[in-house]
């Protein structure tokens, strides 16, 4: 048997060099549990099977202070989404150009999930005696952690990786080494192919929020004819100027229609500041219109 280099693909050499994986893992408290004595109450009165029905009781009904902790798990899941893109599992690519921002994101997030975990425990002794008093039979203190033991359920933590590259020169067998080699080119591509297709229509939403947002309407109220403009947000301008900025330096296949749509919305929105935009309407209808000429051109 004789051995043979299974090579590289230049595609995860560019990842490896240009973006970091990167995981938020964020641990809440659901307060849920399922009460088998009142389980077996229902089904015996309906005359069904004990495997009909599960009674799931939830802890801390109506409860603001633990509804902001477990919906501030969606917030910053939605977050991680947004500025990262697919690649294995629970694992997301971070462009490298994007990591200091990144990380200063992460720890208002941080912050802003340990505080409301905080004000919830904070209030914890009496919001169970509240419950306490409300539920009375079906009130069980055991099932009530002690604060030190529900602090220990809440966590938020970032998990940080490089690309994996390994040394995947690895020698294996003649009647192995094709098979495997197409294979590993095929997977690499695909994660580029749809870093590149998340990256088209990222650029494309934000053109579409930005040229829609510079439309005015006419109307005419008590008699008198008005212009009203549509609302522009700072943020917004923002975001597009930070993905200009990283695909700049993140466009992995050198995408020649990334990057010419990326350099004509750089161009239209030269000089513009959100003042501008929001006190001109000329300066409004010059972006609008440069926007919707390189969508017209601008394919995904």
């Amino acid at each position: 048997m004789t051995g043979t280099l299974l090579q590289r693909p230049d595609h995860i050499i560019s990842l490896s060099k240009s973006g970091i994986l990167v995981h938020a893992d964020v641990r809440v408290w659901t307060a849920t549990m399922q009460d088998s004595a009142i389980s077996d109450e229902v089904t015996s009165a309906k005359n069904v099977d004990r495997d009909a029905g599960k009674f799931v009781k939830h802890l801390l009904s109506k409860c603001e202070e633990h509804k902001k902790c477990m919906n501030y798990r969606q917030i910053v899941y939605n977050w991680v989404q947004k500025r990262t893109y697919d690649w294995a599992g629970s694992m997301r690519l971070l462009p490298a150009v994007d990591y200091p921002k990144f990380m200063q994101e992460y720890q208002q997030h941080e912050q802003t999930f340990d505080n409301l975990v905080n004000d919830f425990l904070d209030k914890y002794p009496n919001i169970v005696a509240n419950i306490a008093f409300t539920q009375q039979s079906m009130f069980n203190r055991s099932e009530y952690p002690t604060p030190e033991e529900v602090r220990n359920k809440f966590s938020i933590n970032l998990y940080r990786a490089e690309v994996p590259t390994g040394d995947f020169r690895c020698t294996i067998m003649d009647d192995s080494v094709d098979d495997l080699s197409r294979n590993y080119e095929r997977q690499a591509k695909e994660l580029v192919e749809t870093i590149l297709t998340r990256q088209k229509e990222q650029l494309v939403e934000i053109m579409q929020t930005i040229a829609t947002n510079c439309t005015t309407e006419t109307v005419t109220e008590n008699g008198e004819i008005k212009v009203k403009r549509k609302k522009l947000y700072e943020s917004t301008l923002n975001r597009a100027r930070e993905l200009i900025d990283t695909f700049s330096k993140f466009n992995l296949t050198a995408d020649p229609a990334l990057e010419q749509a990326r350099v004509q919305f750089e161009q239209v929105l030269q000089g513009m500041t959100i003042d501008k935009l929001r006190e001109s309407d000329t300066a409004r209808i010059n972006v609008q219109d440069g926007i919707n000429d390189i969508l017209s051109k601008f394919n995904i």
